[in-house]
């Protein structure tokens, strides 16, 4: 093989991991194979990352940290519901492994930070609900409403399990999302 140097290798490899998983599924991904699509030895990615495992630590951080993003710049809880669905339908390779510890080294402290920031921007809008403030209570119940109708929604919407809605997934989900809140 010709030696070939790229400018930011892990995040190729990352890149690279994303698609296969969109393409064949977390359980088919191969350090080997990811290799052969970014063109690099063998070696490589278990130069930057070690294992499997630790390749999707990386993407589930990565994941998590979009996610965290996507949740924070939503102006309300039902704009943050939708824009979790959205995340995971534009971003299916991360929202497929940031959920499933057992693939990664879930104990990993970047992992964690990134999990935690991403949650605390989920229940952050869960703090401006009705109510909210008289019962704290509240809040952690809502943010778990919330996170469970968009995670259900964001999964149905992927498998390909929800009839044909007709209209755009963030309109579906803002659709669904308002029952929670239909005063939004």
């Amino acid at each position: 093989m010709k030696a070939y140097h790229h400018g930011d290798l892990r995040r190729v490899l990352l890149a690279e991991a994303a698609t296969a998983i969109e393409e064949q599924g977390v359980a088919n991904l191969s350090l080997r194979e990811l290799a052969r699509r970014a063109g690099v030895s063998h070696a490589a990615p278990a130069h930057h990352f070690g294992d499997k495992a630790g390749l999707l630590t990386a993407l589930a951080i990565e994941g998590f940290a979009r996610l965290g993003e996507a949740l924070s710049r939503a102006p309300s809880f039902l704009d943050g519901g939708v824009a979790y669905v959205v995340f995971a339908v534009e971003n299916r390779a991360h929202f497929e492994v940031m959920f499933r510890p057992e693939l990664y080294h879930a104990d990993d402290p970047a992992l964690v930070e990134a999990r935690n920031r991403s949650g605390a921007a989920l229940y952050a809008g869960a703090e401006q609900m009705p109510d909210a403030a008289a019962d704290p209570g509240l809040v952690r119940a809502t943010g778990l409403a919330g996170w469970s109708m968009a995670h259900g929604f964001a999964t149905l919407w992927l498998s390909g399990a929800l009839p044909d809605m007709g209209t755009s997934v963030e309109d579906a989900a803002r659709a669904v999302l308002r029952r929670l809140n239909p005063d939004a």
